[in-house]
């Protein structure tokens, strides 16, 4: 087997907040009901963090769970551990309405973070924000200027965000323009 490449190599800028790609992480897309035990035990069971609620996203590490729909889930992992993942909930959900497919290798994903990393989103996304209205543990999917993309908070400081792959170098770039050094607005 090959080894996975990331999107942009490690492509990292520093401003008033810090961009950098994140590298290759397993993303399997899971739809089903997700009321479903089923789909709850097949999606917990291999990522190994608490099932999300609607616009909820649990990482710890590289292991998450991302709800993406009110029928989509994407599950994190290390990516080496998606081909066993994907036949392990391919198997939990014989005979359940499902859909498990990898995809990896069609996302590229990026860590925001710093003081300014909520400002550098806001500059980009039409989404509210502001401390009250978006937290740590909550996700957005939404457009990045013009591609369609979905951030979530790691942390008070961090968000990790994914977009496709093919769209990764202008997401790189507007990123980098929006955390560029004296662009800050200070609304937060």
């Amino acid at each position: 087997m090959s080894e996975p490449v990331s999107a942009l190599d490690g492509a990292a800028c520093e401003g008033f907040a810090r961009v950098a790609e994140q590298g290759p992480r397993g993303m399997i897309t899971l739809r089903g009901d997700l009321a479903s035990v089923a789909v709850k035990n097949a999606a917990t069971g291999v990522a190994g963090v608490d099932f999300p609620g609607q616009r909820e996203c649990h990482v710890v590490g590289e292991r998450g769970l991302a709800w993406m729909s009110p029928d989509e889930l994407m599950v994190m992992l290390p990516h080496a551990e998606v081909p066993a993942a994907v036949a392990t909930m391919t198997g939990a959900l014989s005979g359940e309405h499902s859909l498990v497919a990898d995809v990896s290798d069609a996302r590229a994903l990026f860590r925001i973070e710093g003081p300014g990393a909520r400002e550098v989103l806001a500059k980009l996304a039409p989404v509210d924000l502001s401390p009250a209205a978006f937290a740590p543990g909550m996700i957005r999917r939404t457009r990045l200027a013009q591609v369609p993309a979905a951030f979530w908070m790691a942390g008070a400081e961090t968000f990790e965000l994914v977009c496709f792959r093919s769209v990764a170098q202008y997401v790189f770039d507007l990123l980098k323009g929006a955390a560029a050094p004296g662009g800050e607005v200070g609304y937060f």
